[in-house]
């Protein structure tokens, strides 16, 4: 074989974990969702997007990750979550028996 055998697992490895932290982080965006639906929050936090995305770029820098890819990550991600949540605080609430 190439010799790139061991680096492929623990590439594959690590895809897993960052697969598994994705899914942590839009299980919580469900959460987040709900909880602004309940109590009358907007869904769109400007202040609170500007400060992820700041810390999101000094932590990409402090591991030496190139500031474009985590800038693009950085919007794809908002993007898809704010998306989800749009989607559950705007969606039909279940019509509840007796009400």
């Amino acid at each position: 074989m190439s010799g790139l055998e061991p680096f492929r697992r623990r590439l594959d490895e690590v895809d897993e974990q960052i697969a598994r932290l994705f899914g942590e982080r839009f299980e919580i965006c469900r959460e987040v969702a709900h909880h602004k639906r309940e109590h009358e929050i907007p869904m769109m936090q400007p202040d609170r997007v500007a400060e992820v995305r700041g810390r999101y770029l000094t932590r990409g820098a402090e591991v030496n990750l190139p500031s474009d890819f985590c800038e693009q990550l950085f919007d794809v991600l908002i993007a898809a979550t704010c998306k989800l949540e749009d989607e559950l605080i705007d969606a039909p609430r279940p019509i509840v028996e007796g009400q």
